[in-house]
């Protein structure tokens, strides 16, 4: 009856169109008052969810991220991999420059709506003038900028770790994204490779060498923010929150000083958005955390443990059943709340059945990111169609074999394990 009354509250103000931050503190405070806890436990589990200073880290990346997207960095690594993918000629080149140029992007940005309108806003057009679809580029478009929830310096993957209550190290869960996110790159280009031979999409050009040379070097200032995030940290240089720090300070001068496209009056305009972006996702983080306090106390982890375990004590039959679940959350729920919501619930059933925490993290990412592409809450999916100029029913006829492939993705990462742990156990990051 507790859990019951928690999340029959929860929903309610969902259906009623009360934020999500504010219907978290709604059930925390009504679940509080059921099970007879004093309402001052609640208001300071919320102030203690954002008293961490690992949540450092979601303003600089964030900040980092809207400055490389919009000061100019997606058009040059758009044309950096128009250069690699030059080189081979290949039929379908330029729908494999967009998967390229997201992945590159990903790694800078952090955000996968981020990339969907850098990336889009440049490839969409261009694809549809040398003979592709336009529907077809706006869903690979939405479906390769899943990438960025993956690779580091994935949000999503710090506001995992802070849903764990700082159990599971940042660093681990960027270095465990390194591959799920490369081996989806890889499967859409696989596919556009499939579509682009049946379709007859053309070839691509190669660049000259003097031109090559010069895109290269333009967009090696961007690419340089890679090293600084990585090498810093696997190099004990500095943490993840002080790579976010120095990334933002990189960032502007690559953008204000070397590459000049944006304009110095358009800084407070982006510094506004980005101040609203992450007080957004604090006041999530503040409000979830009362209700995960509340869970606890109503031993809601192990009530779910023993309700899988009733269906089956398979752990292969369960890992299907919660990817089953988080997919239908992803349709209905935003990232981030999801991944607030459902990791104190389902963590403590994963390592039940043995499965490791950062290895759990990337499947929930993964699960989750497939829903921002789907409707109706799809955040994806409806910045694609914006920047693509296309109907979402336009775009939902022609992406299922997008779906499958990403699918087919989602089902190596969970039940090949060493997708997502090899990286971190080489470098010795995992626990």
């Amino acid at each position: 009856m507790d859990i019951l009354i928690l999340l029959a509250t929860m929903l309610f103000c969902f259906l009623i169109g009360m934020p999500i931050a504010y219907s978290l503190a709604m059930a925390a405070i009504v679940g509080a008052l059921w099970i007879g806890i004093p309402l001052e436990a609640v208001m300071l589990k919320i102030s203690d969810g954002v008293s961490k200073v690992a949540m450092l880290t979601i303003p600089f990346f964030v900040l980092a991220g809207a400055i490389m997207a919009e000061g100019g960095m997606a058009r040059r690594l758009v044309a950096f991999a128009d250069v690699l993918v030059g080189l081979t000629r290949l039929r379908g080149g330029l729908s494999i420059v967009n998967v390229l140029a997201t992945t590159f992007l990903s790694g800078i940005s952090g955000s996968a709506v981020a990339d969907t309108s850098a990336i889009g806003s440049v490839m969409i057009p261009q694809m549809e003038e040398n003979g592709y679809p336009r529907v077809f580029a706006t869903n690979l478009t939405i479906t390769s900028s899943v990438q960025a929830l993956l690779v580091p310096p994935s949000h999503n993957a710090v506001l995992y770790s802070l849903a764990t209550g700082g159990t599971i190290s940042i660093s681990a869960l960027f270095m465990a994204g390194v591959f799920p996110g490369l081996l989806l790159g890889f499967s859409l280009i696989i596919l556009c490779l499939a579509v682009a031979y049946r379709e007859k999409h053309p070839h691509g050009q190669t660049v000259p060498a003097k031109d090559a040379i010069r895109i290269a070097i333009d967009a090696s200032w961007g690419l340089i923010t890679l090293v600084i995030i990585l090498g810093g940290i696997l190099g004990g240089i500095f943490t993840a929150i002080e790579a976010g720090a120095v990334a933002c300070i990189w960032a502007f001068f690559v953008t204000m000083f070397i590459y000049r496209d944006y304009r110095w009056r358009d800084l407070p305009v982006l510094l506004h958005r980005t101040l609203r972006t992450v007080a957004m996702v604090m006041t999530l983080i503040a409000c979830a955390s009362s209700v995960g306090y509340i869970m606890a106390l109503t031993q809601m982890p192990a009530k779910m443990t023993a309700f899988f375990l009733s269906i089956s004590d398979n752990k292969y039959v369960i890992l299907l059943l919660i990817n089953v679940l988080l997919l239908v959350l992803g349709t209905l729920v935003d990232m981030a709340p999801s991944i607030l919501i459902a990791t104190p619930i389902l963590l403590p059933v994963m390592k039940n059945f043995g499965v490791d925490p950062v290895h759990f993290g990337m499947i929930m990412l993964l699960n989750l990111g497939i829903g921002l592409c789907h409707p109706p809450v799809g955040a994806i999916l409806f910045v694609g169609c914006a920047v693509g100029k296309v109907t979402i029913e336009q775009v939902m006829r022609k992406i299922w074999p997008f779906y499958a492939v990403m699918f087919f993705v989602l089902m190596c990462v969970t039940y090949l394990p060493e997708i997502s742990l090899w990286l971190p156990r080489q470098l010795q990051v995992l626990h």
